[in-house]
């Protein structure tokens, strides 16, 4: 029984032409895609469009696989950019968070007061820098380790456990501050 084939392998030889070793690495790794994608913009169609520019991507830019990183961490890369260009042609990444959130929400909250917690939770979300609410993204929502959402974001682990400390603290504040006003 023949051995399967690491990603970094399929990459090798899709980088240089092999069809089937592409075919097998999208196969392996599209639910990947569209999944961030979909916690991304929060919208089915939009998850499809940016999981089929990057499939489409992928045919030029397998290339540049060096095989320095895990496959997968360089693929998170190039889904996370894709999403990032995404977000900036559509020029607003307001209805991206609101949709994601709501995402989060819906999906874990049995509350009555869910719509409040969730306009709450939206307002703040909104006014995190990217890069918290990127890393948010790969910690929560991917359930990456602070050293894999690192490599993925091209960040040491203290920074990703520097960020999270951020977004709780800040969170805290604006609880306070909200409940003070």
């Amino acid at each position: 029984m023949l051995k399967p084939m690491t990603d970094s392998e399929l990459a090798k030889s899709a980088s240089q032409g092999d069809r089937d070793a592409f075919q097998r690495l999208l196969e392996r790794h599209y639910d990947m895609i569209h999944r961030v994608a979909l916690r991304f913009t929060g919208s089915t169609t939009d998850a499809e469009d940016i999981a089929q520019d990057v499939c489409l991507a992928l045919v030029r830019k397998i290339q540049a696989f060096r095989g320095d990183a895990l496959f997968s961490t360089w693929l998170y890369r190039v889904v996370i950019n894709a999403c990032r260009d995404f977000a900036r042609r559509r020029a607003t990444s307001k209805a991206l968070v609101e949709n994601y959130v709501a995402y989060r929400e819906l999906d874990e909250a049995d509350h009555a007061d869910t719509e409040a917690r969730l306009d709450w939770l939206q307002d703040a979300w909104q006014r995190l820098p990217a890069d918290l609410r990127e890393t948010v993204l790969l910690v929560v929502a991917e359930d990456m380790t602070h050293a894999e959402a690192g490599a993925v974001l091209d960040c040491a682990e203290g920074t990703i456990a520097w960020r999270m400390s951020a977004v709780r603290k800040q969170l805290k504040l604006d609880l306070v501050s909200d409940h003070d006003e």
